[in-house]
């Protein structure tokens, strides 16, 4: 199932951006062990939808809330009439990793079907809401072309700067310490809600109403050691973590404090977030909110 990746001659340490992936501005990374890299010869890249279509997403241009847009950095379903993805779906291990910089290239998603309008890089601008990434900037170092596929204007909502920059920024930085020792993620990232408090204050809507500001900010990581047939590999002893947050620029900097169940999640969004494993082990993992280390 997975194509045979070479061990990297030397056994180089690496060394990934020391700033959050979905920060709009560069702050430093609070703990610098969270983003190095090193060679691992078991690490490869995988399906960003291995875990299933949490939406049913589809290709059709008249699914205009659930819209299935796939790129090889990440999968997800865009919301057009909300201008902000519902989830982005991506892999993460040591194999995505590398030392390409931070682009900062911001830009409109040319792929977006022809005639739906195109969130642009000034789209936020002025607003008090940062553009936050679902899929990190520091989770695709490997390559120009997958750093910059991340600051596609269709991989951002707007994101109170605290959520962003401290209680977001210190969760990407500790899912990049796991794929580091040795780990895969999947990783399950939206918003759902209107309404929002950035460093201006209240907003339902940016950019004259074309954007939509979410209430709540969730993620679901499923973590498993390095191997193949991964979906299959889930059990009920499988770690996964899932945390649900205010879209507010007063929330605690700790992400550990928003942890929830994966059930709550699909009730408050309508979604089936693990839907290629098997229902058994499903029925376990996703009831449990997860106790393990934050760091």
């Amino acid at each position: 199932m997975k194509s045979v990746i070479y061990r990297i001659t030397g056994l180089a340490l690496l060394t990934s951006l020391a700033v959050s992936c979905s920060k709009d501005s560069v702050i430093p990374a609070a703990n610098p062990a969270a983003v190095s890299q090193s060679a691992d010869a078991t690490a490869t890249r995988e399906s960003n939808l291995a875990m299933g279509n949490p939406s049913g997403a589809t290709t059709s241009t008249t699914n205009y809330t659930n819209y299935l847009l796939t790129k090889s950095q990440f999968s997800m379903s865009y919301h057009r009439d909300r201008g902000i993805p519902n989830w982005v779906s991506w892999h993460l291990s040591s194999a995505w990793l590398g030392s390409t910089p931070r682009q900062d290239n911001f830009a409109a998603d040319a792929t977006l079907p022809s005639g739906w309008y195109r969130v642009g890089s000034t789209s936020y601008s002025g607003s008090g809401f940062d553009r936050g990434h679902n899929c990190p900037s520091a989770d695709r170092t490997g390559s120009v072309a997958d750093n910059s596929a991340t600051f596609l204007m269709t991989n951002m909502m707007p994101q109170a700067p605290r959520n962003n920059q401290q209680t977001w920024a210190n969760l990407e930085n500790y899912c990049r310490t796991l794929a580091n020792a040795g780990n895969e993620l999947y990783i399950i990232c939206g918003s759902y809600g209107r309404g929002g408090t950035g460093a201006n204050g209240y907003a339902t809507t940016l950019d004259a109403g074309r954007v939509t500001v979410p209430a709540r900010c969730w993620k679901v990581i499923v973590v498993l050691p390095n191997g193949s047939s991964d979906a299959s590999r889930v059990t009920t002893s499988t770690r996964v973590i899932a945390i649900d947050t205010p879209n507010d620029n007063t929330i605690q900097t700790t992400w550990g404090s928003y942890r929830t169940t994966v059930d709550a999640i699909e009730a408050a969004t309508g979604y089936d977030l693990l839907s290629a494993v098997s229902a058994t082990v499903q029925s376990t993992v996703e009831s449990r909110v997860d106790a393990g280390p934050t760091s």
